[in-house]
């Protein structure tokens, strides 16, 4: 694997630590700035909707820069709104640099998944997707965690000062590692293809179903995600020194995820994700079941974690690989599928509680939403089956007479 796919997977810990540390954070958010706790689960929602907006956006704007300027702008972009968010008294400037730290994200995302397909061939890319995400789960075993610590103990905005101080070294590890200028292979912007032609491609009848169960799938971990520390603190009766433990146990589960998906999606992508999907649906039915219970509770989150990042990777990995030709927006219409879920999910979580259904009600939404992604993944499934199976019945009658 190319050392400068780990690079990119580096610099991915560092985003996806600023985009999942908010679950730990929210009630010192809100009782900081004064809002509700639905209020402080819109920032997760604010940066989801910066990612859908940006990632397309992002990638047709830096489509003919060479990789590594693309890649570094956008990091500077998110290290600059890390600071204003840790300076700012004012919820609405906080939203603001969510957003806005969410268009450098996505496009940093939409550059570096493309990046790291093209410099493997094609029996790696699965591997090679694994690891960019993977920067993500690091996050969520180490960086997550950490953020919870630091707002207990100095307060929320320690964790942005921590962001933006983790952003520094994938800066230079990016310019050390991908050369500029567009002769090489890691740092030239691919051939451009009509912007018409890439979208025909994307939005093709194979690609919609894979989409659409992407961002249902990703909008189910959201939701359930971004309001585990009230579910841990107030449902299940821990305290706030358990909600790193337990973020931690997410990003370890998550990290296995990722690995096993990594190895076995580029072989059975479909089945994979089917087979993860049926049982997120039961883990999150369970975990709402049995929140109540410490020992079930603690056991099924990092379960869970693995089930949620090892089908998103599969499914990413799906589009990536039914879309060659779509270079440029390919990567960016799965960062948009995947924050489109991520969305929804803290929204239609966070109607729950204001309707009074209690802290289990965003893990409820969370089944529901897999479950109405299932029928799209399972039938896919099933479908390929039936088609294999015919296809070796007819090569079995094609080859008896001549055994």
């Amino acid at each position: 694997m190319p050392f400068a796919v780990y690079v990119l997977g580096l610099a991915v810990f560092a985003q996806g630590t600023s985009e999942f540390m908010l679950s730990g954070l929210v009630s010192g958010i809100a009782a900081d700035l004064g809002v509700s706790l639905s209020a402080a689960g819109l920032l997760t929602s604010a940066f989801a909707v910066g990612m859908v907006v940006g990632a397309p956006l992002m990638a047709l704007a830096g489509r003919t820069w060479p990789r590594r300027r693309a890649l570094l702008f956008f990091l500077a972009v998110f290290i600059a709104v890390h600071v204003v968010g840790a300076l700012t008294p004012s919820y609405g400037i906080l939203l603001a640099t969510r957003f806005v730290g969410a268009l450098a994200n996505a496009g940093f995302w939409a550059v570096a998944l493309t990046t790291a397909v093209a410099l493997v061939p094609d029996r790696l890319k699965g591997r090679a997707t694994a690891v960019v995400v993977g920067g993500v789960t690091v996050a969520c075993v180490v960086g997550v965690p950490a953020g919870a610590v630091l707002g207990e103990r100095w307060g929320w905005r320690s964790a942005f000062w921590a962001v933006a101080l983790v952003s520094l070294p994938a800066v230079v590890a990016v310019l050390r590692s991908l050369p500029g200028g567009r002769s090489t292979a890691e740092s030239a912007a691919p051939a451009p293809v009509p912007v018409r032609d890439e979208l025909r491609v994307l939005t093709g009848p194979r690609l919609r179903p894979v989409l659409l169960t992407m961002a249902l799938v990703q909008g189910a971990t959201f939701c359930a995600f971004s309001y585990l520390e009230p579910l841990l603190t107030r449902e299940t009766g821990l305290g706030a020194g358990w909600v790193p433990v337990a973020l931690a146990l997410f990003g370890a589960g998550a990290f296995a995820g990722v690995t096993v998906a990594g190895r076995f999606t580029d072989a059975h992508p479909v089945a994979v994700v089917a087979t993860g999907m049926t049982a997120l649906v039961v883990g999150w039915a369970a975990l709402a079941l049995t929140a109540d219970r410490p020992v079930f509770a603690l056991a099924l989150v990092p379960l869970l974690g693995l089930l949620a990042f090892g089908t998103g990777t599969a499914l990413i990995t799906r589009v990536l690989g039914l879309a060659p030709g779509a270079p440029t927006l390919a990567g960016a219409f799965s960062t948009t599928a995947f924050n489109l879920g991520a969305t929804v999910g803290p929204w239609a979580g966070g109607l729950t509680l204001d309707a009074g259904l209690g802290y289990r009600g965003p893990v409820w939404v969370s089944a529901l939403l897999v479950a109405l992604a299932l029928p799209t993944a399972g039938a896919r499934w099933l479908l390929r089956r039936v088609r294999g199976s015919a296809r070796e019945r007819t090569r079995g009658r094609a080859a008896g007479p001549c055994a």
